[in-house]
């Protein structure tokens, strides 16, 4: 069904958004632009964190996920993670950065890429999700989307929208992509339109630089750019259900850049309940076991 399903919005992905042949690819693209064994309970906040996360005066303290690693697997310490997906036992990953930016297919237990698709060199790649059988990539201040095939990782299709690209997953009915501000955009699929925004909130506050999306049992999960937590998101509301605080594993990760290698990327498999998280330059890979997940 979910094929059936993929076929049909693909098509209308290719031919009602007015989205461009492959052969048009450069000329649509346009000039290059520049850059302008126990659970984890994790530990008590530092008074030095962000005060979204703190309660206020006779408000409950937003809750914190308790999870446990059950594994870590290699990850390529020079990606600049900035999608990631799970999908029938392989891992998909979006990079960025301009010249570099490239679409993945890998095998999460080794760590190798089993093929890639580059960016045009104009092109900062940013958010990755998966829609029916087909691949959905944007980019960072272009406003060019893609569209590929998943399992050749074939460009079909590419099309326009206003405003930066950051994070991006589904819910199969609809597409939710972030840019950077403390709104989450709810997207038709058959044309890339706003139907809906979403404000993100933690005790009434703003929850700004919301970036990569996971979709996970009926919550949006958001990394927060530049921060070692995930927000636990109700899609509706838009209010932070719990934090899954991830400073433990960024203090222990070594990655290639100091000033970028931060928590992002999460992935998730339905099947099993993983979730897979990483980070921008990190070494590592890792499986993560949360208790509450339909809770």
């Amino acid at each position: 069904m979910r094929y059936l399903f993929g076929i049909l919005c693909a098509a209308c992905l290719c031919f009602m958004l007015g989205i461009s042949d492959v052969s048009a690819q450069n000329e649509a693209v346009g000039p290059p632009r520049q850059p302008a064994a126990q659970p984890i309970t994790p530990p008590a906040l530092p008074p030095n964190l962000p005060p979204q996360i703190s309660s206020q005066q006779g408000q409950v303290p937003t809750p914190k996920t308790a999870y446990k690693v059950t594994h870590t697997y290699p990850h390529d310490n020079r990606a600049f993670t900035q999608g990631l997906l799970f999908h029938d036992g392989v891992l998909y990953e979006g990079t960025g950065q301009y010249n570099e930016s490239r679409i993945r297919r890998v095998e999460i237990e080794t760590g190798r890429v089993l093929k890639e698709w580059p960016y045009p060199n104009q092109l900062f790649g940013e958010g990755l999700t998966l829609f029916g059988d087909y691949l959905l990539a944007i980019s960072w201040r272009s406003g060019v989307g893609l569209v590929l095939e998943r399992e050749s990782l074939k460009l079909r299709a590419q099309f326009n929208y206003k405003g930066q690209g950051w994070g991006l997953t589904d819910d199969e009915r609809f597409i939710y992509m972030t840019n950077g501000s403390s709104k989450i955009f709810v997207r038709d699929p058959r044309n890339f339109e706003i139907v809906r925004t979403i404000n993100v909130t933690d005790q009434g506050r703003a929850i700004v630089k919301l970036n990569e999306l996971e979709w996970i049992e009926g919550e949006i999960w958001a990394n927060v750019w530049k921060e070692n937590r995930i927000a636990r998101i109700d899609p509706q509301t838009g209010r932070v259900k719990s934090w899954l605080i991830l400073g433990d594993l960024a203090r222990k990760t070594k990655g290639a850049n100091l000033v970028n290698n931060v928590l992002n990327g999460i992935a998730y498999d339905p099947k099993t309940q993983r979730v897979f998280v990483t980070g921008k330059y990190w070494p590592n890979m890792y499986e993560l076991e949360i208790a509450d997940l339909k809770q």
